[in-house]
């Protein structure tokens, strides 16, 4: 079976962090979030990276962050279009917004053909997360039915921000299999110790720290390309004409597993994992980055292409 790949969702903006957290420098000699990502992947038996990016910074995306690695791993690029849509639909008036994460691992089918997992480019998800991903991928048999797809899941106290409330995907699993992941928004950490957040209907509801989430870590293999096809196609004619309406990858999954058409394997890592969701995250990620350093994790200084 061929080397996995790793497709980075790269597209957006960080609209609450005010910048392009893609290109922001966070290692001590300069280094991104995504320079580690690409670094873990590597050493883990990826043997390809594609990158999920708008046209408008591709140039500046390419000579910035793609070139560092053109040299040790294989480089390809994906772009995330409006109009991109199935046979049958257009952009209704008026819609600037993307139509979401599983819109944008949608912009990989044509360049994709190997089992791939798949993480967000401003999210630092450590060593073991990309081991136990390459170990899934590596075994997974791409034509099993159902198929078989996996989620890498961290404990919830590791994932919040001192910050500000964060969104998360709470996972609920039976042997090993996930059964499903509910948003929730707003999580933070109250005063009297206990975290709590917003369900997506409105209620606040106190959650266990020590539950398992979604930090959007998914491994696919190409014939999901296909489920994933008809899912955004049935979301487009529900809410295809609503301006702001986004398909997102926990909902596919979540939809995939209920019609029996795939099975979700959970990975637990004992990575930490560090965001950057607002800007006073970053000093906290380099921090944590620079102890990781010091313990032997990952070498001072980088190597890059």
């Amino acid at each position: 079976m061929a080397d996995p790949t790793l497709l980075v969702l790269a597209a957006g903006m960080g609209s609450r962090y005010g910048g392009l957290k893609q290109m922001d420098p966070m290692g001590p000699h300069g280094e991104t979030i995504l320079d580690y990502s690409v670094f873990d992947a590597i050493r883990a038996g990826f043997g390809k990276v594609v990158f999920v990016i708008r046209e408008d910074f591709a140039e500046a995306f390419q000579e910035s962050i793609g070139a560092r690695f053109a040299d040790q791993v294989t480089i390809g690029y994906a772009f995330q279009k409006l109009d991109d849509l199935p046979a049958g639909f257009r952009v209704p008036e008026g819609r600037e917004k993307p139509w979401g994460t599983a819109h944008a691992v949608r912009a990989a089918r044509h360049v994709i053909r190997e089992p791939f997992a798949v993480i967000n480019a401003d999210d630092f998800y450590g060593r073991d997360a990309y081991v136990r991903a390459a170990e899934f991928l590596t075994t997974v048999d791409p034509g099993a039915t159902p198929s078989v797809c996996s989620l890498v899941g961290y404990y919830l106290d590791h994932t919040l921000s001192d910050h500000g409330g964060v969104n998360r995907g709470i996972a609920s699993s039976r042997d090993g299999y996930l059964t499903d992941v509910e948003e929730i928004i707003g999580i933070v950490r109250n005063a009297d110790g206990t975290v709590s957040g917003e369900t997506v209907g409105g209620e606040r509801r106190v959650v266990d720290d020590r539950c398992i989430v979604s930090m959007n870590f998914w491994g696919f293999t190409p014939q999901h390309f296909d489920e994933l096809e008809e899912q955004f196609t049935l979301f487009l004619q529900e809410h295809g004409n609503t301006p702001k309406s986004e398909c997102f990858i926990p909902w596919v999954v979540d939809e995939l597993i209920a019609a029996g058409k795939t099975r979700c394997e959970v990975l637990a890592t004992t990575s930490s994992w560090f965001g950057v969701t607002y800007p006073d995250d970053k000093p906290r990620v380099m921090d944590s980055i620079a102890q990781l350093i010091k313990t032997g994790e990952y070498p001072k200084k980088l190597t890059r292409g």
